[in-house]
């Protein structure tokens, strides 16, 4: 059981992550509630907030006061609120497990970040209504997704990874895109990148660095993706929608955040099911490096 200092303190961070995701500075926010600035930022970090005042604010965000309060189950409708969590979650993770294609985001090169910003606009039909917000909403989401991979690579937190050989496969015949329709010159550019990033891949199950652990899925996948975060006994389930590989999503969808021990039991289950089948080793390797050709 968290403390209520913590549980005061998660508050807080929900509080911040569904504001991001709504768009709100502080300061619109403050405004709209009626309440000062200056105790926006004290409730984002942690400090007691009146229950009527929090209730104003969840109403303005449009979330629910369980969710805030992390009673039964978060459910979120936007990436930049999803990836916000992500990153508040994992830096106190001890372990994390991922189902995440093309591979966990965090075990990805700078190569891959370098190119997702415009794969991710590039996703966008032209005729979609919110395509005209969609930049800077883009824009936080890799502010977020960098700053979730700098916290990982200073605290190095274990990290169990499993990928699918089928996506790997489409992620390499596709190539790192977000449409159907892009040019030559960049297909190209795309599919050296998914080449690059299996390769990176391959580094790492042959040298085995110290916290990862990478098994190859031949079996069939869950459609979502989901990560298992634990701290010493407490642990949290993530399922979501969006999607950062080959045709990404983060427009539609509703994740799931819970600590519910059913939940948490089940997917623990499915993920150890998947781990002992997979391929691992040299084998992963091999595997792997047919993909390549």
């Amino acid at each position: 059981m968290p403390s209520q200092y913590d549980a005061i303190l998660q508050v807080g961070e929900r509080l911040r992550s569904y504001r991001i995701g709504k768009g709100l500075s502080p300061e619109e926010v403050a405004n709209k509630a009626g309440i000062s600035r200056a105790a926006i930022y004290r409730y984002e970090s942690g400090q007691p907030i009146k229950v009527d005042v929090l209730g104003r604010i969840a109403d303005l965000l449009g979330v629910s006061l369980t969710s805030l309060f992390g009673v039964g189950s978060e459910y979120i409708d936007s990436a930049v609120t999803f990836f916000e969590r992500m990153k508040q979650i994992e830096a106190n993770a001890e372990q994390i497990s991922v189902l995440f294609g093309p591979i966990s985001y965090l075990l990805t090169t700078d190569r891959f970040d370098e190119a997702l910003g415009d794969v991710l606009l590039e996703s966008v039909p032209e005729n979609a209504p919110d395509r005209d917000c969609l930049s800077a909403q883009v824009q936080q989401i890799l502010t977020t997704l960098k700053e979730r991979k700098a916290a990982y690579r200073q605290r190095q937190p274990t990290i169990v990874s499993l990928v699918s050989s089928a996506e790997l496969e489409q992620f390499v015949q596709l190539g790192f895109v977000g449409c159907h329709n892009v040019d030559d010159k960049t297909l190209c550019k795309r599919r050296e990148i998914a080449r690059l990033e299996i390769e990176n891949i391959i580094e790492m199950i042959a040298e085995q660095p110290m916290g990862v652990q990478i098994g190859v899925v031949e079996d069939s996948i869950p459609g979502s993706s989901f990560q298992i975060f634990r701290n010493g006994p407490k642990a949290q389930v993530a399922v979501s929608p969006f999607r950062l590989g080959t045709y990404p999503n983060v427009r539609i969808g509703v994740a799931t955040i819970t600590s519910a021990q059913e939940s948490v039991a089940l997917h623990q289950k499915m993920t150890e099911q998947l781990w002992r089948n997979s391929l691992k080793g040299q084998e992963a390797v091999a595997r792997l490096s047919d993909i390549l050709g």
